[in-house]
């Protein structure tokens, strides 16, 4: 019964870190939607930044794991750290107002950056579950689908509403990415 639970939980836990880090997607994607976007372009531009949400905490569990060894019994600070930072670092932004930068969202360049940039705190995240010793196939494929998922709503959304729902929406991210350092470091 222990294993059952201890399993639920860390889905639990890997689904809404997924869902907090698909947040960034989605508030910037309203941004992007705000200036105008097709649907086949938010069809592209979604399944790079899933690909994306998959590649980058791969490598971020790849250099947790190492890391994890190197460091031992610190690796569980260090993660924890490292999600309080994150956490914070979206709070920061979004009442910053720091939005995409007006680039070409149609084009090679401007999707691989746009995925980047929404991808890049996976990668940070990647590396404390590496610290962990998460799940890597669980944790690769919730966040892409969460990435893929809330980009495409939030690209959507975006052809419909104001752009001050995308600070909220990545506020709400960085809450739960800190929330989760918190616990890691109790």
């Amino acid at each position: 019964m222990d294993v059952a639970n201890l399993q639920s939980g860390h889905f639990v836990t890997l689904l809404m870190m997924a869902f907090a880090l698909g947040m960034d997607a989605f508030s910037l994607g309203i941004g992007i939607g705000l200036k105008g976007i097709r649907l086949r372009d938010i069809l592209k531009l979604s399944s790079v930044i899933a690909l994306f949400h998959v590649w980058m905490p791969l490598a971020g569990i790849v250099a947790g794991r190492y890391m994890g060894v190197l460091l031992g019994h610190v690796a569980t600070m260090a993660a924890g750290g490292l999600l309080l930072v994150l956490g914070g670092h979206m709070i920061y932004s979004s009442m910053r107002g720091d939005h995409a930068r007006s680039f070409n969202h149609r084009s090679v360049w401007g999707m691989t950056l746009f995925a980047f940039g929404v991808s890049v705190d996976s990668f940070s995240v990647g590396i404390s579950l590496g610290l962990f010793a998460a799940d890597m196939m669980m944790t690769i494929l919730l966040f892409g689908a969460f990435g893929g998922l809330m980009s495409v709503l939030g690209l959507l959304l975006g052809r419909r509403v104001s752009v001050n729902l995308g600070d909220y929406g990545e506020a709400c991210g960085g809450v739960i990415l800190l929330a989760f350092g918190i616990l890691f470091l109790v």
